[in-house]
């Protein structure tokens, strides 16, 4: 993999660049918020670890720059010692992918960014996916509803996806973990944070809801209301 690191602690840069180095992978290096920007605007990445809080333009403005200059297919895994639900939900609507509180196992990370590379990079099958007025184009990776465009990060992306792909069945919780952490799923309800963020990107500007959650189950993504 080669690696962007958007962190100011040193030491913990230090053990990140040297474990990922140690397992073949490139790791570039910033310690404030402009210099990651500008790298993460201008070079080639695998992925993103950016810590929340930096010198300079802080990991949420820098997330959000990131997508809104189309950089929507790097995945972006956010670094932080904030743990409440509200903080990973405005880090997920700013555009991040994951979500991993310090202190943090080398050998989790190492797993989710894994995890979150081969997502980014796996092939599609079908070439538009339709649901009532929101549609996927899986060769552009763009979504629209109504024919405003969707802005998504690669996990809700892969969500939406996924759920698309099933309409209208119920896509249970344990279905849509699996696709996203595969065996090694995260401590906490991360899912709830992604599904949010999913939500207020199709719906929340549209009178027809189309992401039901069907509690204790899962969610149904249909333009008919659960029964």
């Amino acid at each position: 993999m080669r690696l962007l690191l958007i962190e100011d602690h040193r030491d913990i840069a230090a053990n990140i660049s040297e474990f990922f180095e140690a397992r073949g992978s490139t790791v570039d290096h910033e310690v404030d918020g402009d210099a990651g920007l500008r790298k993460a605007l201008t070079g080639s990445y695998d992925a993103i670890v950016l810590d929340l809080m930096l010198p300079g333009t802080d990991g949420l403005s820098i997330c959000r720059q990131l997508r809104q200059a189309g950089r929507t297919h790097v995945p972006v895994l956010m670094l932080t010692a904030k743990d409440l639900l509200e903080d990973k939900i405005e880090g997920f609507e700013a555009g991040a992918d994951d979500y991993l509180v310090k202190p943090f196992s080398l050998a989790e990370l190492e797993v989710r960014l894994k995890a979150l590379v081969r997502r980014a990079s796996m092939p599609h099958t079908a070439r538009v996916l339709t649901v009532a007025d929101l549609t996927f184009d899986l060769d552009t990776l763009e979504a629209q509803r109504g024919g405003e465009p969707v802005k998504l990060n690669p996990t809700t992306r892969r969500i939406l996806m996924l759920l698309m792909q099933n309409s209208p069945r119920v896509v249970t919780r344990a279905e849509l973990e699996r696709e996203l952490w595969g065996d090694n799923p995260p401590q906490g309800d991360y899912l709830r944070a992604h599904m949010h963020a999913l939500r207020t990107a199709i719906d929340k500007n549209f009178p027809v809801k189309l992401l039901h959650t069907i509690h204790g189950t899962g969610y149904r993504l249909s333009a008919d209301p659960p029964r």
